[in-house]
């Protein structure tokens, strides 16, 4: 391989038989560097639709099923829900109190739309949306990878208004598609190109067995560092391939026709969650390769249907959406928590993934150079207030973690809307005071470094974060 052809800025690729794999930064090309080596600052955004269970104090199920942590900023104790983010303690911070203003009176099946916009699009009636948090940064982010974010989806798409299956919208609020199948995203970070390409990966045994030689030869020009580096990215490239055969078996499942109560699958549960973590190890890797700085994936639609009202067999448990409106029925509080516990439980193992990787520039590891956040917009039973977020990471932009921030006043225990088991509970008037989401995004575009004091109709950045 002509060396010229090798790898001299962080947008190459190694290529060969017509397949190019983005790379990873590497330390013995920093001289050549385009950017002289720069850290990125990356953002990723996990949606879940349906909110969590909020349990009223007096109910056995507080104890263990509550979301919420109990406690102060720091002495703060996880329920059985969160206590998977245990060992992550000191990398997590988790809020209540926020919400946006405009969509406090809107219902929780209309309300994902506006999660990352905080747009004023109503419950109804005419509508027009807003760009989102992730689009505002990857329009300073975006010219420096190959891609400007990636925006992935358990259901695919765009849906339709107040119906969101996407969670970034573009300057003019416009829906962008996000993708859901584990093979497209594979294809798009890992890009063939060429006469007959796809043809010749489709039957090799491999994508990465075209590239062993190439790979090779750029071996022995890099650091023993780098080698190491490389090796262990091939690896996982490889790895996440392998796996993309069962998740696509699974997301290609057609969901049954039939009452949920009776819900069964061809699939295996362990193939919903291999679908699940799949998903998670695509953006890992395009963070690693530095394809792009900016992702989202939101976990399904609001109200229910469609792939991802089969996450929760990954659990045994039925389907997803249903598991808000049974919280009444035996085990129904431990059911949804259960559910809960294995989306913190997912978002926590991507988060060990980055804590657990050198960041290639040297400067810490890729957590502390990333803000990854996980929320709903709605808390109990479709109540569009007080909304759930966790996020990880962002140490070297300025984050402290390890705390349990509350904000706004008349929420002791967070039980405003505790208990609501009826559409006729997230209507009525409540005596709270919660902050503007929006200013928490503001602080979080700052950190990233977009110079702007105003988000989603606000200005100001949030206090204490």
């Amino acid at each position: 391989m002509n060396n010229k052809s090798l790898m001299t800025n962080r947008r190459n690729f190694l290529r060969g038989s017509g397949v190019a794999l983005a790379l990873p930064w590497f330390e013995t090309f920093a001289a050549r560097n385009f950017d002289g080596g720069e850290t990125p600052k990356r953002f990723v955004s996990i949606y879940h639709p349906d909110g969590v269970g909020l349990p009223l104090k007096s109910d056995p199920a507080w104890k263990d099923w509550s979301w919420f942590p109990r406690g102060g900023e720091k002495d703060f104790e996880l329920t059985k829900v969160l206590n998977v983010l245990e060992p992550l303690r000191s990398d997590i911070t988790i809020y209540s109190g926020l919400s946006h203003p405009a969509a406090r009176r809107v219902h929780g099946h209309s309300n994902a739309d506006q999660y990352l916009t905080g747009a004023s699009i109503g419950g109804e009636g005419a509508y027009q949306n807003s760009i989102s948090l992730d689009q505002v940064y990857a329009g300073l982010a975006g010219d420096r990878t190959r891609h400007s974010s990636l925006v992935l989806s358990t259901n695919g798409g765009v849906g339709g208004p107040r119906g969101a299956q996407t969670q970034s919208f573009n300057l003019e609020g416009r829906p962008i598609p996000a993708m859901n199948k584990p093979k497209q995203i594979f294809d798009l970070l890992f890009v063939t190109s060429g006469k007959n390409a796809r043809e010749r990966l489709a039957r090799s045994k491999s994508a990465l067995d075209l590239l062993i030689d190439n790979s090779r030869s750029l071996g022995r020009q890099l650091s023993k560092h780098d080698q190491e580096t490389l090796k262990q990215y091939l690896d996982s490239v490889r790895d996440t391939e392998l796996k993309l055969a069962k998740a696509q078996q699974w997301i290609d499942t057609p969901i049954p026709q039939v009452d949920t109560r009776n819900l069964h699958l061809d699939a295996e549960p362990k193939e919903a969650r291999l679908y699940f973590q799949t998903m998670y190890e695509l953006i890992y890797l395009a963070f690693l390769s530095d394809s792009t700085r900016v992702a989202t994936f939101q976990l399904g639609r609001e109200n229910g249907e469609g792939p991802h009202d089969l996450l929760s067999l990954a659990v045994g448990l039925g389907g997803a959406h249903g598991l808000t409106h049974a919280i009444k029925s035996p085990d129904g509080w431990k059911n949804l928590g259960t559910y809960n516990r294995y989306q913190a439980e997912e978002f926590g193992r991507f988060v060990q993934r980055l804590k657990d990787t050198p960041e290639p520039t040297g400067k810490g590891n890729m957590l502390d150079n990333t803000f990854a956040m996980h929320g709903s917009a709605s808390s109990s039973f479709h109540l569009s207030r007080n909304y759930p977020i966790i996020s990880a990471g962002g140490q070297n932009l300025g984050f402290r973690n390890g705390r349990y921030l509350k904000f706004g006043k008349g929420n002791e225990d967070n039980q405003a809307g505790a208990g609501i088991d009826t559409d006729a509970g997230w209507s009525s008037e409540m005596e709270l005071e919660e902050l503007p989401l929006a200013k928490f995004f503001i602080t979080v575009l700052q950190r990233l470094g977009v110079e702007s004091d105003s988000f989603g109709g606000q200005t100001g950045t949030l206090p204490r974060v």
